[in-house]
């Protein structure tokens, strides 16, 4: 996918049919790398695993919960994407270096950012599924090897956030339970006891503003 990116930059007229059909091409991936090799996966997974827990069904909207994954992606991202623009996209457009080099040097800056978040396993794993030796460290790991290890990463960690989230709401839910039981409740559903318990401790720890920090500072 790099060279197909490099030939398309680099040609000075995109007026051939397989040209503008490299161009399209490269236009419908970007929202699929700005999923895969940004921060959005953990952030929106962690919060569909919250929601989960919290037993609230739809609420929140799955849209609002991608416009706050969005939200929080973009201020993680910022100095990377600071980085990027300064010192690729910047002197791209000033023609003080090439296609070939102002993408080299974004790709380095953004691999930076993701060999952070990935397991050294991972790297392994997928080095060996690509049958490429992994010489001493990732350092120099193409993007083609690095790419799905970072997501697997950010899969895993986003679940491991999300089992200690839920686990607090989980013992809310084991204990009203038990309580119905033992006072012989049993026609009563536990979820309409037990979600106004949740409700009530998500509210009062402040649930939202301290996902959302947890969730950046994981990051660093």
């Amino acid at each position: 996918m790099n060279d197909l990116v490099v030939r398309t930059l680099a040609h000075p007229h995109l007026g051939s049919p397989a040209d503008l059909l490299a161009a399209f091409v490269l236009l419908g991936l970007i929202p699929v790398l700005a999923i895969s090799v940004t921060s959005f996966t953990r952030i929106v997974v962690v919060l569909g695993l919250l929601r989960a827990a919290l037993g609230t069904g739809a609420l929140p909207p799955t849209s609002v919960l991608v416009a706050l994954a969005i939200m929080l992606s973009a201020a993680v991202m910022a100095p990377t994407l600071s980085a990027i623009e300064r010192e690729s996209l910047i002197p791209y457009q000033q023609h003080r270096i090439s296609a070939v080099t102002a993408l080299t040097r974004g790709e380095d800056r953004l691999a930076l950012f993701m060999r952070r978040q990935t397991r050294t396993a991972d790297i392994r794993t997928f080095a060996r599924i690509a049958r490429q030796p992994l010489a001493g460290s990732a350092e120099r790991m193409p993007f083609s090897i690095l790419a799905p290890a970072f997501l697997i990463s950010e899969l895993q960690t986003a679940f491991a956030m999300g089992f200690l989230l839920a686990l607090p709401f989980a013992v809310i839910d084991i204990i009203v339970g038990i309580a119905l039981m033992s006072l012989g409740m049993f026609m009563v559903s536990p979820a309409t006891i037990s979600l106004p318990l949740k409700l009530l401790l998500f509210v009062a720890v402040d649930g939202w503003s301290l996902v959302s920090t947890s969730l950046a500072a994981s990051f660093r």
